[in-house]
């Protein structure tokens, strides 16, 4: 049976309607619809509009999700019509926050908008992360420091653009991979970022390239921070030597300049 068969199935169990009663709501047969429900035929586009009205579940819902899974309280519905983001609970009800694994990112560039594929990812819960839909992704390299690889960032679902908010940090899913970095302008064409290791210029990401975006609502490490090395100590203390020789400098020419 069809995952459309089984969906108008249980959806009117749950209104506890006959199919009679649904066949006279869309103006066909009882017999036409229960076919629909035994998987014997399909309904054509203009009869699909029909029962997706009359349920009130998106045309993507009914064809792609098994929603005797899934509350429809718990689904978010994505605003260009390509897939939908089950939000799952846990017992104790807390939102389950599905972890996209350090090997398989570039898997989950081609199974974001796979269900079975989410399905089979590991999750964890965290009680004060309720409201919204979040996702932990891996963080690589050293351009958002101090996180690092061995970095989860958990990010909240955003629908729009433009919820975008400057100077915040946000997980940005694209066609060539996923990038952790801070939101800084949007223009027609798309948007710049930039990384907090100033290092790393800023660049930009144009909209067609933005396959989803997640606002940043916690971390969590699996690597002890790292002290920095000797090196790295050597330099910083330079540095603050160069910045006291120049301010001895400046006070010493506004003198001069002052006589």
């Amino acid at each position: 049976m069809s995952i459309f068969s089984e969906n108008i199935r249980y959806l009117r169990g749950k209104l506890g309607a006959s199919q009679q009663s649904v066949a006279d709501s869309i103006h066909i047969t009882r017999g036409r619809y229960a076919k629909y429900e035994d998987d014997v035929n399909s309904p054509s586009p203009e009869m699909l509009v029909k029962i997706s009205r009359y349920y009130k579940v998106s045309i993507d819902l009914l064809l792609t999700i098994n929603l005797n899974k899934y509350s429809i309280d718990h689904i978010l519905n994505l605003p260009d019509n390509r897939i939908v983001l089950p939000i799952k609970v846990s017992n104790e009800g807390e939102n389950k926050i599905e972890i996209i694994p350090h090997t398989g990112q570039m898997g989950y560039l081609s199974g974001y908008s796979d269900p079975e594929y989410i399905e089979s990812l590991q999750y964890m819960s965290l009680p004060f992360l309720r409201n919204g839909k979040y996702r932990a992704f891996p963080v690589e390299g050293d351009s958002m420091p101090p996180y690092n690889d061995g970095t989860y960032i958990i990010g909240k679902y955003i629908e729009s653009k433009d919820h975008l908010k400057k100077g915040k940090s946000y997980m940005f899913i694209t066609r060539e991979g996923i990038v952790y970095k801070r939101f800084g302008k949007q223009n027609s064409s798309g948007m710049s970022v930039s990384s907090d290791n100033t290092f790393y210029e800023p660049y930009e990401i144009e909209w067609n390239e933005i396959i989803e975006i997640w606002e940043f609502a916690g971390s969590v490490n699996t690597k002890e921070l790292e002290i920095p090395n000797n090196d790295f100590q050597v330099l910083k203390n330079m540095f603050g030597i160069l910045q006291n020789e120049l301010e001895i400098i400046k006070t010493d020419l506004s003198l001069k300049n002052g006589k």
